[in-house]
């Protein structure tokens, strides 16, 4: 394995990280774990797969190593969470902070599959092969993912928005 291709991935583990983790230093962290464990087993990987699932998969492992250990507890709603591009709206601001805060609401495997599928762009297949996971599995994941979002986002849900008021 060359330097160049891991190091080309860096932006899209950074990114990853801090939507899955929800704090910058935490999914820093998640990110050099994640390059230090690939480059110390580059041996095991294999050219003909693609390197990004592989990567991908790294990290998923040590997050859950993380959640298992005791007395490290996942992080709270209270963090900071990341800021995606927004249009110029205070409502659309408003919408994707209450859409981050949801995301964070959801259990961590339905999240992980969510923000592959959204944020990564990554195949049905790539996710199973990423997760360790039955291809069936990731798509049940995303279709209890996303009807788990609806409700957080629906108004009866006791979400607070506010209007505009003329």
């Amino acid at each position: 394995m060359e330097e160049a291709p891991l190091l080309a991935e860096i932006p899209r583990l950074r990114r990853y990280a801090r939507a899955l983790v929800g704090d910058r230093a935490a999914a820093d962290d998640l990110v050099q774990d994640t390059l230090e464990r690939a480059w110390s087993r580059r041996h095991s990987w294999q050219d003909d797969r693609p390197l990004r699932p592989w990567l991908f998969s790294i990290m998923h492992n040590l997050r859950l190593d993380q959640l298992r250990r005791p007395g490290i507890a996942p992080q709270s709603l209270d963090e900071r969470i990341p800021e995606p591009g927004t249009r110029p709206t205070q409502s659309d601001a408003l919408e994707l902070a209450d859409l981050a805060a949801a995301l964070y609401r959801l259990p961590e495997e339905q999240r992980a599959v969510i923000l592959l599928v959204a944020l990564e762009d990554m195949s049905y297949d790539a996710i199973a092969q990423t997760l360790a996971i039955p291809r069936g599995t990731v798509m049940s994941r995303l279709f209890r993912g996303r009807e788990h979002l609806r409700r957080l986002m629906a108004p009866e849900s006791g979400v607070t928005h506010l209007r505009v008021v003329p």
